[in-house]
């Protein structure tokens, strides 16, 4: 297994995965009204960036109970070298600190986690099913109240899709190929998948996760995520909504659970 001091930094050539997506914050024109120099690089995707250095320290074990956090600071652009850098945690062997620079700015920043003992589980009877609304409400605090269940989002995850998404995400860990495994930036992803598929929103911003593994998912598997809202506040103008949600593979197989925070209406669109 590799060592923490052996991990080298590892330079990825950041693609836009959401150029044409219903979220124009990844739309040149759009970012540019909103200060920025182009369309963002999903923040989802900027996670699965952090987790290359988890996985090539601690392979399908961190895949299946591993852990990690994702703050995410400043855009990393389409075409952009993005710098993934690792360094271990003083006092913690089962952590690592992790960086994700670009053009000479601090982008993102997290730790992952190996625990000794497993996650506690929790009880998916406390996340059950819903439907998804037959007309989205824009999102607004009365949309997204704290402790609303939200409905609940499917998609099957094909061998098209999971290797269009490797390639998308310039992952070079062999272990999702061989094995036939989901990335965690896919399962990530969900996360953004719960607000958007219950309210429509304009230009937004995911700004961190929190995802503790307990499982592989498996390419061919239909995933779903159950979410509840469980804040909703004004920050420096922003509109902020936080999410506990839980990725299930084939309605019954718990695969992970996302603390995930955005910013469902930023003060430009406010103003």
């Amino acid at each position: 297994m590799t060592a923490i001091a052996e991990l080298a930094a590892y330079d990825i050539e950041a693609y836009n995965t959401s150029k044409a997506s219903e979220n124009k914050i990844h739309d040149d024109t759009v970012a540019r009204k909103f200060g920025f120099a182009g369309g963002l690089v999903p923040g989802v995707d900027v996670y699965a960036y952090l987790t290359h250095p988890a996985v090539e320290l601690w392979g399908r074990d961190w895949l299946e109970r591993g852990s990690a956090d994702c703050r995410l600071m400043k855009p990393v652009y389409d075409g952009a070298i993005a710098t993934v850098t690792t360094e271990a945690v003083s006092g913690d062997d089962n952590a690592i600190a992790i960086t994700v620079t670009s053009a000479g700015q601090l982008c993102a920043q997290g730790t992952a986690r190996l625990p000794q003992a497993a996650a506690t589980t929790p009880d998916l009877a406390d996340f059950p099913i819903a439907s998804l609304p037959g007309e989205r409400p824009p999102a607004s605090a009365a949309a997204l109240p704290k402790g609303a269940l939200l409905g609940t989002y499917e998609m099957p995850i094909t061998a098209d899709f999971a290797a269009q998404y490797l390639l998308d995400v310039r992952e070079s860990l062999a272990i999702y190929a061989d094995q036939g495994l989901v990335h965690p930036g896919v399962i990530s992803r969900f996360g953004n998948r719960a607000l958007a598929e219950n309210v429509v929103l304009g230009p937004w911003i995911h700004v961190g996760s929190d995802i503790q593994n307990f499982a592989t998912a498996k390419v061919g598997e239909t995933l779903s995520v159950r979410a509840f809202v469980t804040d909703n506040y004004e920050r420096k103008g922003h509109l902020f909504a936080e999410l506990d949600a839980v990725v299930i593979a084939g309605g019954d197989r718990l695969i992970a659970r996302i603390d995930h925070t955005a910013i469902y209406e930023p003060r430009q669109v406010r103003g």
